[in-house]
């Protein structure tokens, strides 16, 4: 596991302004399973006090697994606009 927050510690996150993953809050009350707080590998999915689930996009890896998990289809993604996102670099 060490390795791999090596090679993660690499990348170089430019992040904009505004979120380029939207939740459709009334599609997530009704889910029951919750896959996004769990397959999410840089971990960026929580559940508030109030039930809601909160997204927070610094940090994500853009690797789509959240929207592959997501049986109800409740997660919209747009890529973020150029110069922003993730920039992976390899040793």
């Amino acid at each position: 596991m060490e390795d791999v927050r090596a090679e993660l510690g690499l990348d170089v996150f430019k992040n904009d302004k505004e979120t380029h993953i939207r939740i459709d809050q009334q599609i997530c009350r009704d889910c029951r399973q919750r896959y996004c707080l769990y397959v999410c590998p840089a971990g960026r999915y929580t559940e508030g006090e109030d039930g809601e689930i909160k997204f927070d996009f610094e940090g994500c890896l853009e690797c789509g697994t959240c929207m592959i998990a997501c049986p109800n289809d409740a997660l919209h993604w747009d890529y973020p606009r150029g110069g922003f996102g993730i920039q992976l670099r390899f040793g």
